[in-house]
This record gives C-alpha cells, sequence and structure tokens, in this order.
C-alpha cells in the first residue's frame, strides 16, 4: 500500500483571497509549494488534493469552472516539477443555492469520504498518510481515518489557531515545512530516507 500527502487547496496550495477562486486569473501560489510538492514527488509519496469546493453548491461558478482552474493548476506546478496524482473535491453543500448539490453528503470535510475515495483508488494506507489543511475541518477529517494531521499558518491557518486547541500532530508555517516535517518524520519511523 501506498503513502499519501492529502493537501487542502485554497490557502493550503493557492493563495485566499479571494475566496472561491475558480478563475485562472485568480491562480496564485503559496511561497514554497512547488518546491514542497517536488519533494514529496522524489521521497514517493502520492500527493492529492482533497478540497471542498462550497462556491459550486453556492452558485458562484461551475463545476466546469474548477476542472479548468486544477487543470491550469496541475500545468504550472508540472512546469516545476512538481506533480499532483489527484484531485477529489466536494461541490456539495447543505444549504446549496443549486439544488443538484443541496444534500448532506459523506464528502465534505470534515467527512473524510474524499480521503476514503482515494484509499480504495489509489491502494492508499491512511494510517501512513498525512493530512495538511488551514482549517479544523481538514484536521478532522483525516483524525477520522487516522491521518497523521498537520495545520499549516497560511489561508485560515492562523485564525483557526486562535483560542482554541487544535488537536493536530503538528503545526508548520507553511506547505515546505509541512513536507520538511513529514519526510523527517518518515525517515525516523524508518519508511523511508530523504530524496532531495
Amino acid at each position: 500500500m501506498k503513502q499519501a500527502v492529502f493537501l487542502d487547496r485554497d490557502g493550503v496550495i493557492t493563495q485566499e483571497p479571494p475566496h472561491y477562486a475558480h478563475k485562472i486569473d485568480q491562480l496564485k501560489f503559496i511561497a514554497g509549494t512547488a518546491d514542497a510538492i517536488r519533494l514529496l514527488n522524489n521521497n514517493g509519496f502520492i500527493v492529492i488534493i482533497a478540497s471542498n469546493q462550497a462556491g459550486i453548491a453556492r452558485g458562484y461558478y461551475r463545476e466546469e469552472d474548477a476542472t479548468l482552474f486544477h487543470q491550469a493548476m496541475i500545468q504550472s506546478l508540472d512546469k516545476k516539477g512538481a506533480r499532483i496524482d489527484a484531485i477529489y473535491y466536494c461541490p456539495h453543500h447543505p444549504e446549496a443555492k443549486v439544488e443538484k448539490y443541496r444534500t448532506v453528503c459523506d464528502c465534505r470535510k470534515p467527512a473524510p469520504g474524499m480521503l476514503k475515495q482515494a484509499e480504495k483508488e489509489l491502494n492508499i494506507d491512511l494510517t501512513q498518510s498525512f493530512m495538511v489543511g488551514d482549517k479544523l475541518s481538514d484536521i478532522e477529517a483525516g483524525k477520522r481515518v487516522g491521518c497523521h494531521t498537520i495545520m499549516v499558518k497560511t489561508g485560515q491557518g492562523v485564525q483557526e489557531l486562535k483560542g482554541t486547541d487544535v488537536e493536530c500532530d503538528y503545526i508548520a508555517d507553511d506547505l515546505y515545512h509541512a513536507a520538511e516535517h513529514i519526510l523527517a518524520v518518515s525517515c525516523k519511523s524508518g519508511t523511508g530516507t530523504r530524496v532531495v
């Protein structure tokens, strides 16, 4: 079985604001993102995006817009030698404006449906994998399936950390520092040797 690193998108990989980014000209990466993903790639991790996209449910943009945004993101990272292996997103919301997306689903984080889907489709060992996010919902989704959890201070991370005890395994400044921690933990446990 494979080890994966699940990444929330907005606030972990891409900059927020704007919230509900979906246009290609809104695509701006947080500093160090490509380096972090490349580091994970080079050390044998499957890199997966697991993202709530409630903007679809709220009628701000269509699934087709999200697909184009994701394609542009993958192409841009690829040019920098960084690979995203899979993207899962949840278009649902219990109070959706667009009726077909109005549901209580098992994929909207903190529900772990996207992680479980990846487990089945990509042969992932969730207990040896990591969930990196900037929201409590990301951390909870990871914890529900036994992933190691990392909160980053980018995006909404600093705000989420204020006045609450976040029960995660590690707090990192950003995705690059999260990747460094992941490699340190993996090497220490004997599951890997670091490749730069």
